[in-house]
C-alpha cells in the first residue's frame, strides 16, 4: 500500500529492528577471526539492500562462529522480521546465553519466538512473567509481542484468553486498558466485552473506561448502545475539557456528528471549541444549527483573525461564498493568511471561476514572501485541481513547475511519483522514488512506495520485496509497509504467507485497500464467502478505493 505525501494529501512489530551503522559498536572478537568479520559485513550489506533473509543467515554464522551476543541479538531481530524461525531460534540460543540488553527484551524475543511456533502455554508464561515485572516495561512489551509476534492473530487471542482467566494482568487502569484494546483489534468481541466489564467493576467512576465500553459496542456495530454510554458521559464532559474532545470524537465514530457538536457546545467556548462545533455541524450536515453558531460567532463585538478565518469556512460551507472570500480576504495574519489564500483559490475553482482560482495559486507560488511549504501546497493544490478535471498533463506540468522553483524537494518528487503511477507511467514514477532514494536511501515512504508500485504493477516481485524489506526494517510497525510486505508475497504465489500480514496491518489501520487486498488473497485461498465479506467491509471504508474496484471485478459484489 502506498502511503500519501503529508502535503497531498497499532499491530507493532515484535521487534524494532535497529539500523547498522559504521559507527555501531562492533564485538570486541571481530578482530579474532576473519571469517567472523566477513560474515558480518556481508550481513550488514545485505541489510541495506533488504535481504533480510541472507542477512540473518550471515550473523547467525559470525554469532556461531564468535559465540558473540551482539551478533546473536541482531541475528535474531533479523530473522523474526524476515519470518524464518528457524534462524531467530538458534540465534537466540546464543544470545540468552550472552544477553546485551536487559532481561525484559530478551523475554520480549522469547515470547516472539514463542508466539510464531504457536506455544500458547509457554507464551502465556513468558508473557505473565513480563507482566508481573514492577515496572511498566514488562507489560508494554508483553503487550508489542502479542500485537504483532505471532503469524496467526488467533494465537496471541488465546495467549490473551490466559492471561485474562489466570487474572495476570496488572491492577492498574493503563494496561487493562491497553489489553482489552488488543482484544478489540484481534476481533475477539467476547473477549473484550469480558474484560471491558471487568474494567467497569475494577473501576467503576474512571470515564475513560465507559469510552472504552463505547468504542467496544461501536466495533460490535451497535451504534445506539455506544451512544447510550456517551450520554451518560456528558454532564462530566462540561467541566473537562480533554473528557469533552474524546466523548464527542466518540460521538463522531459512531456518526454521529451533530452529537459531537452538541458536547462539544458544553462548558466553556474558545476559537478552538467553536472550530470543532463549526466542523461537526457541518459534517453531520445541520445548517439550522450551523446558522445559528454563525450568528453568535458573528455577533461578537470583537472578532480575532481566527474567527474570521472559522467564519469564512462556515459561509463556505452554507455555499455564500461571496461573504466567504469577504471574510478570508480580511485575514491579514501571516499565521493564517496563507490558508486563507489557498481557501480563496479553492471557491473561485469550486464556482467555476478556474482561471481565477489558478492565477491566485500562481502568484502564491512566485511570492517571494511565502514560506516554502506555503510555495508547495500551492503548487499541490493546483496539481489536484488539474487531476481533478482529468488533465493528466497539467498535473505533471505543475510538479514539474514546482520541481524547477524548488529543486530535488522529495515531498514533490513523492508526489509526482504518484501522480504518475496514477497515469500508468510506471517508468517515471520509479523514475522519481529513486530520485529520492539517491538522496535519502533509507526513506521509508519512497522505498515502500516503489516496492509497492514494482509488485502491483510490474512482475519484478523479487526486487519490490527487497524494498519494502528495506523499509520494514526501519518502520516494522508502519501499516502501509505491512501491508505491501503482505501483498508482495501474494504475488509470488505465497498466499498462504501473505494472510497473516494482510490481517494485521488491517488490525493496525482499517484501510479500504488493505481489506481488498485480503479479499483477493482469500478468494484465490478458495475462501469465498470471507473474501465477499472483506469486499463489504472495504466498500463502507471506501467505495472508491482502486483495490477494490479491482477485486469486485475479480470477486463481484
Amino acid at each position: 500500500m502506498i502511503a500519501l505525501c503529508a502535503t497531498v494529501f497499532l499491530l507493532v512489530s515484535p521487534l524494532h529492528a535497529q539500523q547498522v551503522t559504521k559507527d555501531e559498536n562492533r564485538s570486541q572478537s571481530l578482530t579474532a577471526s576473519p571469517e567472523t568479520l566477513r560474515d558480518t559485513l556481508a550481513g550488514e550489506f545485505a541489510t541495506q539492500e533488504g535481504r533480510l533473509r541472507e542477512a540473518a543467515d550471515f550473523y547467525l554464522k559470525a554469532a556461531q562462529a564468535s559465540d558473540d551476543g551482539v551478533l546473536a541479538e541482531r541475528a535474531t531481530r533479523l530473522a523474526l522480521l524476515a519470518d524464518d524461525d528457524v534462524t531467530a531460534k538458534r540465534a537466540f540460543e546464543i544470545w540468552k546465553r550472552h544477553p546485551t540488553t536487559d532481561t525484559a527484551t530478551l523475554a520480549m524475543a522469547e515470547l516472539s519466538i514463542a508466539l510464531r511456533e504457536e506455544r500458547v502455554a509457554d507464551a502465556a508464561r513468558i508473557a505473565t512473567a513480563l507482566i508481573q515485572r514492577k515496572d511498566d516495561q514488562g507489560w508494554r512489551l508483553a503487550l508489542t509481542a502479542l500485537s504483532g509476534g505471532s503469524r496467526n492473530m488467533s494465537v496471541s487471542a488465546n495467549v490473551l484468553k490466559r492471561l485474562a482467566d489466570n487474572n495476570a494482568l496488572p491492577g492498574t487502569l493503563d494496561p487493562w486498558l491497553a489489553f482489552a484494546g488488543l482484544a478489540q483489534r484481534l476481533g475477539e468481541p467476547a473477549l473484550a466485552s469480558r474484560m471491558v466489564a471487568d474494567i467497569v467493576t475494577r473501576f467503576p467512576n474512571e470515564p475513560r473506561v465507559q469510552l472504552l465500553r463505547a468504542s467496544q459496542l461501536r466495533d460490535e456495530g451497535e451504534y445506539e448502545q455506544a451512544r447510550g454510554v456517551l450520554a451518560a458521559l456528558e454532564k462530566g464532559a462540561a467541566d473537562d475539557r480533554r473528557l469533552r474532545v474524546l466523548v464527542a470524537n466518540e460521538y463522531d465514530l459512531t456518526g454521529d456528528a451533530a452529537g459531537a457538536a452538541r458536547v462539544m457546545a458544553l462548558g466553556p467556548q474558545d476559537e478552538d471549541t467553536l472550530g470543532l462545533r463549526a466542523a461537526m455541524l457541518a459534517k453531520a450536515e445541520d445548517m439550522a444549527g450551523l446558522e445559528k453558531l454563525y450568528d453568535d460567532i458573528n455577533a461578537r463585538p470583537e472578532k480575532s483573525q481566527r474567527l474570521m478565518l472559522i467564519l469564512g469556512t462556515m459561509d463556505e460551507t452554507l455555499k455564500r461564498y461571496p461573504q466567504a472570500l469577504a471574510w478570508y480576504r480580511k485575514v491579514k495574519d501571516p499565521a493564517l493568511a496563507d490558508n486563507a489564500r489557498i481557501r480563496i483559490a479553492n471557491i473561485l475553482f469550486e464556482t467555476g471561476k478556474k482561471p481565477e482560482a489558478f492565477a491566485t495559486l500562481k502568484e502564491m507560488q512566485s511570492d517571494p514572501r511565502a514560506a516554502e511549504n506555503v510555495r508547495r501546497d500551492a503548487f499541490v493544490l493546483e496539481a489536484e485541481f488539474r487531476r481533478q478535471e482529468k488533465d493528466g498533463a497539467g498535473e505533471i506540468e505543475a510538479y514539474n513547475r514546482a520541481l524547477a522553483a524548488m529543486p530535488d524537494d522529495n515531498a514533490l518528487l513523492y508526489a509526482r511519483g504518484l501522480a504518475w503511477e496514477r497515469l500508468d507511467r510506471i517508468d517515471k514514477a520509479e523514475a522519481d522514488l529513486r530520485a529520492i532514494l539517491a538522496t535519502d536511501p533509507e526513506n521509508t515512504m519512497a522505498l515502500n512506495a516503489l516496492g509497492y508500485t514494482l509488485a502491483d504493477r510490474t512482475s519484478r516481485y523479487a526486487e519490490a520485496l527487497q524494498l519494502i524489506d528495506r523499509a520494514r526494517l526501519a518502520e516494522p510497525s508502519n501499516a502501509a509497509i505491512i501491508d505491501s510486505y503482505g501483498w508482495v508475497l501474494y504475488r509470488l504465489g505465497r498466499a498462504k504467507e501473505a494472510l497473516p500480514h494482510l490481517r494485521k496491518a488491517f488490525v493496525l489501520q482499517r484501510d479500504a485497500e488493505i481489506a481488498a487486498h485480503i479479499a483477493e488473497v482469500l478468494w484465490k485461498l478458495g475462501e469465498r464467502e470471507e473474501a465477499k465479506r472483506w469486499i463489504a467491509t472495504a466498500k463502507k471504508i471506501d467505495p472508491e478505493n482502486r483495490s477494490l474496484l479491482r477485486a469486485i471485478a475479480l470477486i463481484g459484489e
